[in-house]
């Protein structure tokens, strides 16, 4: 109990494409991963692989330096038509759980009611976003050579 790790991040909106969204969780040893977009026909997207214990070790480490645990995200942005996040993290003892509008860019962090805050949220996210676009690229994306 005291390793269990749980990790959901969720992003998406419905726009003149529907419902796009990317979604990824890691449950156990399992990372599940869901793209759907459709901008030029690209449709639902979906990867599932196994962890190995370094990669959830870096997963653990990246939540923990962040120190999102000590935020709140009560005066963050609340979802709207652009759309929303949620980041759902149950890393022992801690369960946390947020839900803010999409971020575009760093100047809707610093014109939030808490930007030290959702900074944190917004580094984090990036972090994690681009961790698992790397795993997934260096699991299902293998160029043959001559």
């Amino acid at each position: 109990m005291a390793d269990q790790f749980y990790l959901r991040y969720y992003s998406g909106h419905v726009g003149s494409y529907g419902h796009e969204f990317i979604e990824f969780e890691i449950t156990g040893n399992q990372l599940r991963f869901a793209l759907n977009t459709n901008y030029r026909n690209e449709g639902l997207i979906r990867r599932q692989m196994n962890l190995s214990e370094a990669v959830l070790a870096e997963f653990k480490r990246i939540v923990d330096e962040s120190e999102v645990v000590k935020e709140d995200d009560q005066n963050w942005p609340k979802k709207n038509v652009v759309g929303r996040q949620e980041l759902e993290i149950l890393h022992a003892p801690h369960h946390i759980s947020f839900e803010t509008a999409k971020i575009g860019s760093l100047v809707d962090v610093q014109n939030s009611d808490d930007p030290e805050g959702l900074r944190v949220f917004y580094y984090l996210v990036q972090d994690l976003k681009i961790f698992v676009y790397s795993l997934i690229s260096l699991h299902f994306k293998i160029k043959p050579t001559n």
